[in-house]
């Protein structure tokens, strides 16, 4: 991910946090300093939304990311740093995307008591190139990149929640019972999930997706051994497709008969759109659960609910 890191901005933070951090352990809506509940920040939905389910009502829960923004454009504000130095749980992703993490893990501040990064808690798989999609410049540093978005993959979502629900039971002893029966309830209902999408894939007439759109799905896709053409990686920072790419997945849209091009949140959705309408395909969202709009935070929308879609999209799209 091309992610552009405010330098200044962390810099600031970390001297606001500096000064503050002696009349602003906590924020006026966190409890916890008094023992009543633990805090816990969260950067996306996802792990926002897992960590809703283990600790419900028994906790303090922020999501960094507003919703509605788009997850690539987000950079920490002083007031986003301060709520992670006061949390008890901090949960960020890891990789590029959080590079900016590190100046406040390593800084010799005040910390939260416990991090977790969702890349360390599963086995990650590098982006990829695959065949007719747009290429981006190798990382000047030479490293691999890998896929951030771990928790696409319902079975790799049932690790990370039972890395979230140890941390929670370790912090709060207390009502340690009422988080591992969540947990086993939750853990439960991504199994279920997992087995719809096994079933799906098994009974499918195709085994191919098409994303007129950035891909980030790997994990999603090497679980359920699926292939895929998209216009860009995961993480791309292009949203401009050359007449090449475009050309080659209107054609292999042709040539395998598929009926679906998928798009995915927060996307314009013109590259799709453009295929779509040179094909007999139609546009289906398929939803990464990295941020929700506005109206669907409102709504209390749940990851499940979200990847229930995704099962009835892709059934259209195999079928």
């Amino acid at each position: 991910m091309k992610k552009k890191i405010a330098a200044a901005i962390v810099s600031l933070a970390l001297l606001l946090t500096t000064l503050c951090s002696c009349s602003e352990k906590r924020s006026e809506n966190d409890s916890s300093a008094d023992g009543s509940k633990i805090s816990v920040v969260s950067t996306i939905f996802a792990s926002y939304d897992f960590t809703r389910q283990i600790g419900g009502d028994n906790i303090e829960l922020t999501m960094l990311l507003k919703p509605g923004m788009e997850s690539h454009d987000y950079d920490p504000t002083p007031k986003d740093i301060i709520n992670i130095r006061n949390a008890d749980l901090f949960i960020y992703v890891g990789g590029e995307s959080d590079e900016w993490v590190n100046d406040i893990l390593e800084s010799n501040e005040q910390k939260p008591k416990k991090v977790i990064s969702l890349m360390s808690c599963v086995d990650n798989v590098q982006e990829e190139t695959v065949e007719g999609m747009e290429t981006e410049e190798e990382n000047s540093d030479g490293k691999a990149e890998y896929d951030e978005h771990v928790w696409t993959s319902p079975k790799n979502a049932v690790i990370i929640t039972k890395k979230i629900s140890e941390a929670l039971k370790e912090l709060d002893k207390e009502n340690a019972p009422k988080f591992e029966k969540n947990t086993v309830d939750y853990c439960t209902r991504l199994s279920s999930l997992d087995n719809e999408f096994k079933n799906v894939v098994a009974n499918a007439k195709r085994k191919t997706l098409i994303f007129g759109d950035r891909f980030p799905f790997r994990y999603f896709v090497d679980e359920y051994e699926l292939k895929y053409y998209a216009a860009f990686p995961g993480c791309a920072s292009e949203s401009e497709p050359s007449a090449s790419t475009v050309s080659f997945l209107i054609e292999k849209v042709r040539e395998e008969k598929i009926p679906v091009v998928f798009t995915i949140e927060f996307s314009s959705g013109k590259v799709a759109d453009v295929i779509c309408e040179s094909t007999d395909a139609k546009k289906r969202m398929f939803h990464s659960c990295h941020n929700i709009t506005q109206e669907e935070f409102n709504d209390g929308v749940t990851y499940i609910e979200l990847m229930n879609e995704n099962l009835k999209n892709l059934k259209e799209a195999l079928y």
